[in-house]
């Protein structure tokens, strides 16, 4: 199956994550909508991701790899895509 990556941003009700999710090239699973209502599918995984947190300081942590729980979604928007992540680079 030929993949593309989209950056994206989730909006949890403490945190916003940006990051980059690995999508089908075309058809099913495309589209971010797909990703996030696939019933066979708990947790998003997004590589490259930064966490802000949306109280306090607006403290800024960098993770290689997150998985985001869809339940915790209050909303998510494409960004725009992105070049094939670099050999050896988790996705």
């Amino acid at each position: 199956m030929q993949h593309r990556f989209e950056r994206i941003s989730i909006q949890t009700p403490r945190h916003r994550i940006v990051g980059v999710a690995t999508l089908a090239s075309d058809g099913y699973r495309s589209r971010l909508s797909d990703l996030l209502n696939a019933p066979e599918r708990d947790f998003i995984p997004l590589t490259d991701a930064t966490v802000t947190e949306l109280d306090g300081d607006h403290e800024v942590s960098r993770h290689e790899f997150i998985a985001v729980h869809r339940q915790h979604v209050v909303f998510a928007v494409p960004l725009g895509a992105v070049a094939e992540p670099a050999r050896g680079a988790v996705v």
